[in-house]
C-alpha cells in the first residue's frame, strides 16, 4: 500500500546541485585541455571568474523556477500551485480543500432535487402494484411502500446524485410467525441475526409451497429458517413484473431495465431520453428487500464470508437515523460544516485508495466504509460542542474526525452507534430501538477486520491526509461535471 510522489522542495534544489557540480565538471575538464595544449596554465584570474558566472547562472535559474512555480494562475484566478508549495500552513489547506470540494465534491441541490423526484414518482409506482389487499396466503408481498435510505437522501453524497437506495417492506404470508434470534456465532461484529420459526409449527406443514420455496431447515435447533437467498430470487421476477406493469408511461421519457448484480443486488437503472431528467443525469436505484422488526427497524438480506450457507439478516436503521440527523441538525449552528466534512472524509478516503491493486482497494474501502465514516462522524458530533461545526472550523473538524479514526484503527474497535454499549447515552429521546436490539451485546464495526490490515489503513490514512496536495495533483478520473450548465438552465444560477 505504498505510494511514491515526488517532493519539489527537494527536487529543484538537487537539480540545481547536480547541474552546478556538472558545469564544474565540464570547466575543469577544458582548463585541464588547455593546461595540456599550451603546457602551462594562464596566470589571470579568468577561472574564477568563469565559475563565477556559472554560479550566477544557475542562481538565476532556481530562483526563476521557483518564481513561476509559485505564481498564481493565470486569469485572476487562486491557483492550486500556491496552495500546495504552502502545505503546511492552515490557510493554504482550506483553500486547497474548498477549492477541491467546489470542484469535485459539492452536489447540485438543483439536479439532486430533480433526480429525486423522478425516482420517487417510479419507484412509488412500482411498489403500489406489487401491493396485496390482505396478507397472502402462501407467498410473499409488497406491503406497498419504501423508505429513502442512503446518502443521497442524508445529503452527504459525494459527486453525482446518480445512486439511490430505497427499502422496499414485504409482508409475510398471514398465520406466518417469525421470530428474529441473534446470530450467536457472530459476537462483536455488526449485528446480525435469523428469522426462525417457531419449534413443531403447524404452519409450515399445512403450506408445504412456501415451506419448499422460502425456508430451510437448520438440523440442530429442530428450527425452520427463512433463507434471504430464496427471498431475493422470488424479489426480482416480482419487481420485473411490477415494472413490466408501469413503465409505458414513463419509457417516452427515460429507458427503464432492471438488473441482478453482485451479491444478488436488483438494480433498477433510469436513463434519460428527454430534459424531463434534468441535466440528462443516468441513475441507478437498488432496491433492497425488507422485512420490518418493529420500531421502525428492518431485517435486510446479507451474507458473512465466514460463515457462508447461513441464513443471515442484517438490522437497518433507517429512520433512527434520519431522526437522529434531524435532531443534531436542530442543535448545530446555521450554515454548519458538519455535512462538508463527512463528504470531504469520503474524498480522503477514495483519494488514499486510488493508486491501489484490486485486492487492497477492497479492504481499504472494507475498513473505512461509508456507514464506518458515518458512525465516527456522528460520535464526533456527539462529543463536540455545536459552535464547533461553524464553517470557519472546516478543517480542524475534519482533522479532529480523521484523528479519531486512526486512533480507533490502532486499537482495532469502532463501536455501532445503537448497539455500542454507550450509545444509549447518547442518543436522544425521540430515537427508540426494538427490544431485539437493545438485548443485543455491543458491536465492533472492525471486529471482521485483522489488527494488521487495521494498522496499515491507519498508516496509509495518516500518509494520505499528510499528502493530501499531491495527491490532489495526482489526480483522478474525471467525474460527471454533476450537470452544471449542460442542460439545464436553472443549475447556472445556483
Amino acid at each position: 500500500m505504498s505510494l511514491y510522489t515526488l517532493n519539489l522542495r527537494v527536487f529543484w534544489p538537487l537539480l540545481t546541485c547536480v547541474l552546478v557540480a556538472l558545469a564544474l565538471l565540464h570547466h575543469l575538464t577544458l582548463r585541464s585541455a588547455e593546461t595540456s595544449e599550451d603546457g602551462c596554465q594562464d596566470p589571470d584570474h579568468g577561472g574564477t571568474l568563469s565559475l563565477l558566472k556559472y554560479a550566477l547562472v544557475f542562481a538565476l535559474c532556481y530562483y526563476f523556477i521557483r518564481y513561476f512555480a509559485s505564481r498564481p494562475a493565470e486569469g485572476g484566478k487562486r491557483g492550486l500551485g500556491r496552495a500546495l508549495l504552502l502545505e503546511g500552513h492552515g490557510k493554504a489547506r482550506r483553500e486547497l480543500l474548498e477549492e477541491y470540494y467546489e470542484r469535485e465534491v459539492r452536489l447540485s441541490p438543483h439536479v439532486l432535487g430533480h433526480s429525486k423526484a423522478h425516482v420517487a414518482k417510479l419507484v412509488s409506482e412500482l411498489v403500489k402494484v406489487g401491493r396485496t389487499d390482505g396478507p397472502p396466503e402462501s407467498s410473499l408481498a409488497f406491503r406497498g411502500d419504501y423508505m429513502q435510505i442512503g446518502s443521497s437522501y442524508e445529503e452527504h453524497k459525494v459527486g453525482s446524485p446518480d445512486c439511490f437506495d430505497i427499502l422496499v417492506p414485504l409482508r409475510l404470508p398471514r398465520g406466518l410467525s417469525l421470530d428474529p434470534v441473534v446470530f450467536s456465532e457472530r459476537p462483536g461484529g455488526p449485528p446480525l441475526s435469523t428469522l426462525e420459526t417457531p419449534r413443531r409449527s403447524d404452519w409450515t406443514r399445512r403450506h408445504r409451497a412456501f415451506t419448499d420455496s422460502f425456508l430451510r431447515p437448520h438440523v440442530s435447533a429442530g428450527v425452520q429458517r427463512l433463507s434471504p437467498d430464496c427471498v431475493l430470487r422470488w424479489f426480482y421476477p416480482a419487481a420485473q413484473r411490477c415494472l413490466a406493469t408501469v413503465r409505458y408511461p414513463f419509457e417516452q421519457r427515460c429507458a427503464l431495465s432492471l438488473s441482478l448484480g453482485e451479491q444478488q443486488r436488483v438494480q433498477l437503472r433510469l436513463t434519460p431520453r428527454s430534459d424531463y431528467v434534468c441535466c440528462h443525469l443516468s441513475m441507478g436505484v437498488r432496491l433492497i428487500p425488507a422485512l420490518p422488526l418493529g420500531d421502525s427497524a428492518f431485517l435486510v438480506p446479507t451474507t458473512d464470508p465466514r460463515h457462508p450457507g447461513e441464513d443471515l439478516w442484517a438490522v437497518y436503521f433507517p429512520k433512527q437515523e434520519q431522526r437522529l440527523l434531524g435532531w443534531l441538525k436542530g442543535k448545530l449552528p446555521s450554515g454548519s460544516c458538519h455535512l462538508k466534512v463527512l463528504q470531504l472524509a469520503k474524498e480522503v478516503r477514495d483519494l488514499g485508495g486510488q493508486t491501489l491493486d484490486n485486492q487492497a482497494r477492497a479492504e481499504w474501502k472494507g475498513v473505512l466504509s461509508s456507514y464506518t465514516l458515518k458512525t465516527a462522524w456522528l460520535r464526533l458530533l456527539f462529543s463536540t460542542p455545536p459552535e464547533a461545526w461553524e464553517e470557519r472550523h472546516l478543517v480542524d473538524r475534519l482533522e479532529d474526525l480523521l484523528r479519531s479514526l486512526r486512533e480507533g484503527l490502532q486499537g482495532c474497535v469502532l463501536k455501532h452507534l445503537f448497539l455500542g454499549g454507550d450509545g444509549a447515552g447518547l442518543l436522544p429521546d425521540s430515537v427508540s430501538l426494538p427490544k431485539l436490539v437493545k438485548e443485543m451485546a455491543p458491536s465492533n464495526l472492525w471486529e471482521v477486520f485483522s489488527p494488521e490490515s487495521l494498522e496499515l489503513v491507519a498508516a496509509r490514512l495518516t500518509y494520505t491526509w499528510a499528502h493530501l496536495h499531491r495527491l490532489i495533483r495526482l489526480g483522478r478520473p474525471q467525474r460527471s461535471s454533476l450537470g452544471r450548465g449542460l442542460h439545464c438552465k436553472h443549475i447556472e444560477a445556483e
